[in-house]
């Protein structure tokens, strides 16, 4: 980085009359996300376009979940504006949720291996185009899901879809193939449970579901689409439902989710909502945005609109 740049910038600032002030931006990298990702790509394609006059750009490591959110919130503190995260959908999810609620937005460079956050908003996969978009973009609130008050961006799963998304997620493979094997796995490892919900005041029972995931984007990551219908910005989350099917008839409609046409498997339930509570069997961890969570009996789900400033790219 052009440090002396930075500082000439300042300095001229404040010595000359009616210049715009310098934005203050702040870039956090996991030099670990993905599995091919070049982070002195990452690193050229961050000073290339966002270290120009105008903007005070500062790069820092995210050495793991704690140290990116610490080191959010100073940002917050020093007054930063923007924060760009280069990462994958779990740093997007620890260091954006550190930002709710505040002025500071979030623009996000895309490293990880599923990057369902950056998909839905057709950010690109280049480090370098996906830098160089965000940099002309523009601000845009969306909403936030909160499981029993923790934050997701993208999906959270309660079933059999939770081993299905993280076993995808470990795979260094994308496409129909590792979501295969993924959910092959998941299904041996999987203890199905008997859900009673109350959703927006309506109460059901769900017998043993293999698929449970609410929605606030479309992706699950990799391009499979589990809510092709999710808006980030209408106040709502999606849930998706699946009742217990043989698994071999489940796995053989996999394909739908990189199509788009999950909803014509002739089994799967969807339906929109702001406030959702959940009483399940016992603990068992649920999957969010990525990672696998623990969580205990009784899960509330609700909708938390327009909670954070997000950058859009300019494409």
């Amino acid at each position: 980085m052009n440090q002396q740049k930075i500082n000439n910038s300042i300095v001229h600032r404040y010595t000359t009359p009616g210049l715009e002030p310098v934005r203050k931006v702040r870039a956090l990298y996991n030099p670990r996300s993905g599995f091919f990702t070049n982070q002195e790509g990452v690193r050229s394609a961050l000073e290339e376009n966002w270290d120009i006059e105008g903007i005070d750009l500062t790069l820092q490591l995210s050495k793991n979940a704690e140290d990116g959110i610490a080191k959010a919130k100073r940002a917050i503190e020093d007054g930063v504006d923007t924060i760009i995260v280069a990462g994958g959908d779990g740093m997007v999810n620890s260091i954006g949720s550190a930002l709710l609620g505040t002025d500071t937005a979030l623009a996000v460079i895309p490293t990880g291996s599923g990057n369902g956050f950056a998909r839905h908003f057709n950010i690109p996969l280049n480090p370098a185009k996906a830098a160089a978009a965000l940099k002309r973009g523009k601000r845009q609130k969306i909403d936030v899901g909160l499981m029993n008050g923790r934050p997701f961006f993208v999906t959270c799963s309660l079933a059999w879809d939770a081993e299905l998304a993280k076993g995808f997620k470990d795979s260094p493979v994308r496409g129909v193939i590792p979501y295969f094997f993924a959910g092959i796995s998941g299904y041996f490892t999987y203890n199905p449970q008997n859900l009673q919900l109350e959703i927006d005041g309506e109460k059901l029972d769900l017998h043993e579901p293999m698929l449970f995931t609410v929605a606030n984007l479309t992706q699950f990551g990799g391009g499979a689409k589990i809510a092709p219908n999710a808006q980030p910005d209408d106040g709502e989350l999606v849930l998706v439902t699946v009742p217990y099917i043989e698994p071999v008839k489940l796995l053989g409609q996999l394909f739908r989710l990189f199509d788009g046409s999950i909803s014509k498997v002739p089994e799967i339930s969807m339906r929109s909502f702001k406030q959702m509570k959940v009483v399940r069997e016992g603990s068992q961890s649920i999957q969010m945005d990525g990672e696998l969570v623990p969580a205990g009996s009784e899960i509330e789900i609700i909708v938390d609109p327009m909670a954070l400033n997000l950058i859009l790219p300019d494409l």
